[in-house]
């Protein structure tokens, strides 16, 4: 029998705060279960396995970022729409930064379809609609975007650019203004 209280949406919401906390590649269900004082074995009639707990934080985290971008993407267009959707992404990862690990966690391909991770997808070519990128340019676009970001901001949560006095702040806006220009250039807008 199930603990009372515990279901599968706390020990995803749990296991995400625990991740954010202690680092993704940490979250297994037994540290889980030392959060709700049980037993590991108790958790597994709600999770498979610590992979599964994992795949399910990254689903999660998925559809909480998307909505969050998707938030802020509202009524946006160009350069407005790139620097609130980048915004977004590192403000989830500044403040979640193990549910933003997760969002990284390889799917399978039916479960990567599934998942918000098209949502992200999309949003990132409706974004790219007002640079008038024709394919496959539009591709390469949203595979560059995707880099530069998560390059940028695992750089940055790394301390990869408290070396030199440049506040990182200036260098992430000449990056959104170099890539406006760029995705400009290259769609003729």
């Amino acid at each position: 029998m199930a603990r009372a209280g515990l279901t599968p949406e706390r020990l995803i919401r749990a296991g995400a705060e625990l991740a954010d906390e202690v680092g993704f590649d940490q979250v297994t269900v037994s540290a889980l279960a030392r959060r709700f004082d049980v037993k590991a074995a108790s958790l597994y009639s709600h999770v498979k396995s610590s992979r599964d707990l994992k795949t399910r934080i990254t689903l999660f985290a998925l559809e909480e970022l998307a909505d969050r971008v998707s938030d802020v993407l509202a009524g946006r267009a160009g350069k407005d729409a790139l620097v609130a959707f980048a915004g977004a992404y590192r403000d989830y990862a500044r403040e979640h930064p193990g549910r933003y690990d997760a969002t990284r966690l390889r799917l399978d391909s039916e479960m990567a379809a599934a998942s918000a991770g098209v949502r992200h997808a999309q949003m990132t070519r409706a974004l790219l609609r007002a640079y008038h990128l024709a394919e496959p340019e539009q591709t390469h676009a949203v595979r560059m975007l995707g880099s530069v970001f998560h390059g940028y901001i695992s750089l940055e949560l790394a301390g990869g650019f408290s070396h030199t006095e440049v506040d990182s702040q200036e260098s992430w806006l000449w990056t959104l203004d170099s890539l406006d220009a760029l995705l400009r250039n290259q769609g003729g807008s």
